[in-house]
């Protein structure tokens, strides 16, 4: 595997960063986690475009353009040989000192990784997941907004380990008004008599790239997109339910907190949107080989 640090290619043993880098002391930096699909990497200029806006809000100068910023995704996927995999793009503040001042930190430093992933086994796209409610709670947007997509990733960890702990592999996420928000790594759907509804941006949602995706191709199947505060009443009594992330696509969700959703099994509309889903990313995309 071939690694981009800082416009030089590093195999795994030798790609390194320094210990003063305040992407690890201090969590300091943004990233992006993107996908490529036969030979296509899909999503690229909207990713690279949050990516810039999350390191707008933490004021760290990225030190490449977007089109420097494409061509290097692009390349290190070219390097590698990816035709569908996952690319985890870093920008971390940089090597600075032990102290807190992000001023010290003379020179950003970025990173592309493109290597395969698989967040959930097969049989759960199948079936469906369990997931339950977790006692941690989204960030404040006064405090850390969640549309940031920072290297401190500790909010999303401790609502994953209970998860974990409570025998499931996703969780929900409520805010601290005890509204659904999103789960710890992906963005939450529920369908309710013809209607898709997905909790708002202001409720500490991510603005999910493949979450905008499902919006429109629901839109093109005729249901009606809203974005209300839900509560887990609503969740409790939907038609169907289901995740979506760069990393998870589209997952179907059967039951919450031990309350069947639906038929507890994937629904019509979660199912379409799935096949539409995957169809597009077939053929859609910024090419990795001429």
């Amino acid at each position: 595997m071939k690694i981009y640090i800082d416009g030089k290619y590093y195999g795994e043993k030798d790609a390194k960063i320094s210990v003063f880098d305040h992407g690890l002391l201090y969590g300091d930096g943004v990233f992006e986690g993107i996908r490529a699909y036969n030979g296509r990497v899909f999503r690229l200029a909207e990713h690279i475009d949050r990516l810039f806006y999350s390191a707008k809000a933490i004021l760290l100068d990225i030190p490449l353009s977007h089109g420097d910023m494409m061509r290097a995704v692009v390349d290190t996927c070219r390097r590698n040989k990816l035709r569908d995999g996952y690319i985890r793009l870093i920008v971390t503040r940089g090597i600075g000192s032990l102290g807190l001042n992000p001023y010290r930190c003379k020179k950003p430093s970025v990173i592309v990784i493109a290597d395969k992933i698989q967040l959930y086994p097969v049989e759960m796209y199948k079936r469906g997941l369990d997931i339950i409610t977790v006692p941690t709670t989204r960030n404040l947007h006064s405090a850390l907004n969640p549309a940031i997509k920072s290297l401190n990733y500790l909010n999303n960890i401790l609502a994953k380990i209970e998860a974990i702990n409570g025998g499931c592999e996703e969780a929900v996420m409520l805010n601290s008004e005890g509204f659904v928000a999103e789960c710890t790594g992906d963005n939450l759907f529920i369908t309710k008599g013809g209607q898709l509804m997905t909790p708002p941006l202001s409720a500490g949602a991510l603005y999910g790239i493949t979450r905008g995706v499902v919006m429109d191709l629901a839109r093109d199947n005729g249901l009606t997109v809203t974005e209300p505060n839900l509560t887990r009443y609503d969740l409790f009594n939907a038609d169907e339910c289901f995740l979506t992330g760069t990393g998870a696509e589209i997952i179907p969700v059967v039951k919450i907190d031990g309350r069947v959703i639906g038929k507890g099994k994937p629904g019509p509309n979660t199912l379409r949107l799935v096949e539409q889903y995957k169809a597009l990313t077939k053929v859609s995309g910024e090419p990795i080989y001429p």
